[in-house]
């Protein structure tokens, strides 16, 4: 069946709405998950959702009691067997890490002007120490050509849930979720994709740091370089 016919059929849409129920109400009676901003996520048309990366649970997070389904990409080594088949059931689009995997993103595009939303981790990987890594230009391009606001989003508390030097997650702890205001294609545009780059790297740190005070945490120091490779 076509990527198209999985996602708009009746079966699909059932399917992803038990799966979403499912992975949101495990993941927040196991990290008591606390969110904030919901009102800031778009009711209906298309959007881009940029958020940090912190942990393999992110997706679970990411889409915490957001009435609207959120398509995720996934590298494409992961779209192997039974875990492969399920995140393919549900929407997920593989891309090539590492490289412009230009048919992928040609995908994210195609899916947004479907009024779909998009999820995606723009610091390419998890982080090493809990921060925000930079953001690499290129996000303002799908942005632009797919007319789709932005949604920034930050999670806390996933880092110490499931550290990226960890087999395996812990199953308590306690995890934030913040959803920024939307950010116009207009701006993106206006901006330039190195511009609007390094806002959307100030943007996420800020709000990271808001959320944290949220959740009676320490801010973040962001004066040293926020390493990238171990």
């Amino acid at each position: 069946m076509a990527e198209a016919d999985i996602l708009d059929s009746w079966g699909g849409r059932l399917w992803r709405r038990i799966a979403q129920f499912l992975t949101v109400s495990v993941s927040s009676l196991l990290y008591r998950v606390r969110v904030f901003g919901k009102e800031n996520v778009p009711a209906e048309g298309p959007i881009l959702v940029l958020c940090n990366h912190q942990s393999f649970l992110d997706p679970m997070f990411s889409q915490s009691w957001v009435r609207r389904p959120f398509l995720f990409v996934a590298r494409e080594t992961l779209f192997r067997g039974f875990f492969g088949r399920l995140i393919y059931s549900l929407g997920a689009i593989p891309i090539r890490q590492g490289q412009a995997d230009i048919r992928s993103i040609r995908t994210v595009i195609e899916s947004l002007k479907k009024g779909r939303a998009i999820c995606l981790y723009p610091e390419g990987s998890r982080t090493y120490d809990g921060r925000i890594a930079v953001i690499k230009p290129g996000f303002g391009l799908i942005s632009r050509r797919a007319r789709a606001p932005i949604v920034p989003m930050v999670i806390d508390g996933a880092f110490e849930c499931w550290p990226r030097t960890q087999k395996r997650p812990r199953l308590t702890g306690r995890v934030g979720v913040l959803y920024g205001k939307p950010i116009s294609p207009e701006h993106v545009e206006q901006a330039g994709d190195e511009a609007f780059a390094e806002e959307l790297t100030a943007l996420l740190r800020q709000m990271h740091n808001e959320l944290r005070a949220k959740m009676g945490r320490p801010p973040l120091d962001y004066s040293t370089p926020v390493p990238t490779d171990w």
